[in-house]
């Protein structure tokens, strides 16, 4: 678009607004009416703050690892009884950030699984019953 200014033509150079991100209206609207230095902290603030939440988040990750994972003796059971701790052995297992846990299914009935946390969410894999009948 151009238009005149004393007689001068101008090509217009203001930039197109940038499109909202997909947030909640209560997010985005009052963003709309702060000012460049005050979106700039938000904007600053946001980041810092997604960077301790995902500290947080591999804490906690960390802490219950430390707190489910079983331990050598149990890994050697399951060496014994011919069973893989290899992640790349299981179809759906990562490479990384897995481990091996035990979980009650039910009062008394407890198995082996493969753990990790895919997003916000935790997956596992069945390995095998900790007790298999003879």
């Amino acid at each position: 678009m151009q238009y005149a200014v004393r007689g001068v033509t101008m090509a217009e150079d203001v930039p197109e607004k940038p499109p909202a991100p997909e947030l909640p209206k209560y997010l985005c609207d009052p963003l709309e009416n702060q000012s460049p230095e005050r979106l700039e902290a938000v904007a600053t603030y946001a980041a810092d703050l997604a960077e301790w939440k995902r500290r947080q988040r591999q804490e906690e990750l960390e802490r219950r690892r430390a707190e489910d994972e079983v331990d050598e003796e149990d890994l050697e059971e399951l060496d014994e009884r011919e069973i893989s701790t290899d992640p790349d052995d299981y179809e759906d297992v990562p490479t990384s950030g897995a481990y091996i846990t035990v979980k009650e299914t039910k009062p008394g009935y407890h198995y082996f699984y493969w753990q990790w946390r895919e997003g916000n969410s935790w997956k596992n894999e069945y390995i095998a019953p900790v007790n298999p009948r003879e």
